[in-house]
């Protein structure tokens, strides 16, 4: 069952990064925690940062689903 919670859970985590980058939140960029990505690379960069980075967890949360 706790697998089962991680899983979703990373498929949403994922996701709200991946939607994050694409549709470029702008509270998202703004908080604090996120300056420094966006003061090293840009909007653009930390947008596309971010969308890896929401795919990559998608993708490892499904491999961990259809693994175990």
């Amino acid at each position: 069952m706790e697998t089962v919670l991680m899983i979703i859970f990373g498929i949403l985590i994922g996701g709200f990064s991946l939607l994050g980058g694409i549709l470029n939140w702008d509270w998202i960029y703004k908080a604090r925690k996120s300056a420094m990505l966006v003061k090293v690379f840009g909007r653009t960069g930390a947008r596309i940062f971010y969308s890896v980075l929401g795919a990559f967890i998608i993708v490892c949360s499904l491999i961990c689903a259809f693994t175990v």
